[in-house]
């Protein structure tokens, strides 16, 4: 146990979800929320006889599935908010709930969908807490009808470094006039302040369930015809997963769904009888046994040609919440696959007047022997007023690759091609893009600076991911 005023406070090992960034950490993990704040205030006026980490800034945690390390401290303090997790309100006829920042997804969806509701924002994991949505404005396969997270917020409670607890909104408050705060806030990183509660647009459901469309294509050109001719337009949800592995002239080909949430008369008789049942479940946990290196051209390779193979095309199929949003959560713990020396996921945006650049850009990776199998590739629509919000119209991709020699020079190649593109990296996946790289990516990231530093100036939120980014 750490010697500190609070007992609560001990060190711990924390990584982000692709294992990578390890560090031990001071760790305060308390559903207090006076505790936090006198926290917060000790970070602001320490002291060189003041603990170690309390000298070195403070920021928040939830469930730690961002990829990299936007959620540790390794000099300073780190506030672990996942036993601040009250549900305090649901209003039904508002279409609004009222919850703390420490309430997972999951938590919130199990409580919200048997009562007709839902949230039209999701991620592709419910093991998030709505803080760490807010803090990287995270988005779904509803962005191109729905928008991100931030525009699903209501209003929130943020603890900033004077000890103020100020609600934010987007459209402002008397606390935050312009709402230049509160954009500050999403996609903010956890800078600007703790959030502490916030209250969510809801929207109603008659189901748990939804009717998706399928259908397959057969090489990178064809999957790329296919969003541009508008797949997803006339759906609320879309995406789908492209083959990075297979050589020429497979590469690319790619599995894709659309959809939306089922009406009661929609569903075969047997699914009727309790249509708003949670139906989501997670059927093992990957144990922690595998070797780095598993994830390779071979099995990424053979595992790519099954996923397409069991993909098709078909209209109106009635698929529960995790088959057809959440199928990685099927699996608990799935990023020890890629064994103890973990992964790197990198994810960016192309434009909609570049996106043929995807076609060279994944025969690029191909070539370079660095083999993915969790692809996903989807479409945005348009974006928000946050400066680090990274959706933007256009297409999203995803890879994920193993750690191993000569990866660097590859991602260095692809940061490079995503500038002369004119794209850019999500925060919540990046772990080790340069300040420059990042900064030339997001234009209004002076603007996000300046509001940070008006609510923060001596810097008491701080994370590992901040200082390499130069954002602190």
């Amino acid at each position: 146990m750490t010697t500190t005023a609070y007992d609560v406070v001990s060190t711990k090992t924390l990584n982000g979800w692709s294992r990578t960034n390890k560090t031990r950490a001071a760790v305060l993990a308390t559903p207090d929320v006076e505790t936090i704040a006198r926290a917060v205030a000790k970070v602001a006026d320490a002291n060189a006889d003041s603990p170690w980490y309390l000298r070195n800034g403070v920021i928040a945690r939830g469930l730690g599935r961002s990829y990299n390390e936007s959620a540790q401290n390794r000099a300073g303090l780190t506030v672990d908010m996942t036993a601040v997790n009250r549900i305090h309100r649901i209003d039904g006829d508002a279409l609004i709930a009222d919850v703390d920042a420490g309430v997972s997804l999951d938590a919130l969806l199990r409580t919200l969908v048997p009562l007709g509701l839902w949230l039209p924002v999701l991620p592709g994991t419910r093991q998030v807490t709505v803080g760490g949505a807010i803090a990287h404005d995270i988005h779904g396969k509803s962005h191109h009808s729905s928008g991100s997270f931030g525009d699903q917020v209501a209003d929130l409670d943020l603890l900033v470094a004077d000890g103020r607890v100020l609600t934010l909104a987007p459209d402002g408050t008397s606390d935050d006039p312009d709402g230049s705060l509160y954009w500050t806030t999403v996609a903010g990183l956890g800078l600007t302040g703790i959030v502490l509660r916030a209250r969510l647009r809801l929207q109603r459901t008659e189901t748990a369930y939804f009717l998706a469309d399928g259908v397959v294509t057969h090489d990178a050109h064809e999957t790329v015809d296919l969003h541009r001719t508008g797949w997803s337009d006339s759906a609320e949800y879309s995406a789908g997963w492209f083959d990075a592995v297979t050589k020429e002239p497979a590469l690319g080909r790619g599995y894709f769904t659309r959809g939306r949430l089922a009406a009661v008369d929609e569903l075969p008789a047997k699914l009727r009888r309790d249509p708003l049942r949670f139906d989501a479940p997670q059927y093992f946990t990957v144990p922690d046994v595998f070797p780095s290196g598993l994830g390779n051209r071979l099995t990424f390779g053979l595992m790519s040609r099954a996923y397409f193979q069991a993909g098709g095309t078909y209209a109106g199929k009635v698929h529960n919440i995790t088959g057809f949003l959440h199928p990685l959560d099927i699996m608990g713990e799935w990023n020890r696959f890629y064994g103890g020396t973990g992964f790197l996921q990198y994810q960016f945006v192309i434009p909609p007047e570049n996106l043929g650049a995807f076609v060279p850009l994944l025969s690029e990776v191909r070539a370079s022997g660095h083999a993915s199998f969790v692809n996903v590739l989807k479409m945005f629509g348009e974006g928000n007023r946050a400066p680090l919000s990274f959706p933007t119209p256009g297409i999203t991709v995803t890879f994920d690759f193993a750690i191993k020699r000569g990866l660097d020079r590859l991602i260095s190649e692809l940061d490079r091609r995503v500038i002369d593109f004119g794209g850019r990296l999500y925060s919540a996946k990046d772990s080790v893009t340069s300040p420059d790289t990042f900064h030339s990516m997001y234009p209004r990231i002076d603007e996000w600076i300046a509001v940070r530093r008006r609510i923060d100036p001596t810097g008491v939120f701080v994370s590992d991911m901040a200082k390499r980014l130069d954002l602190v």
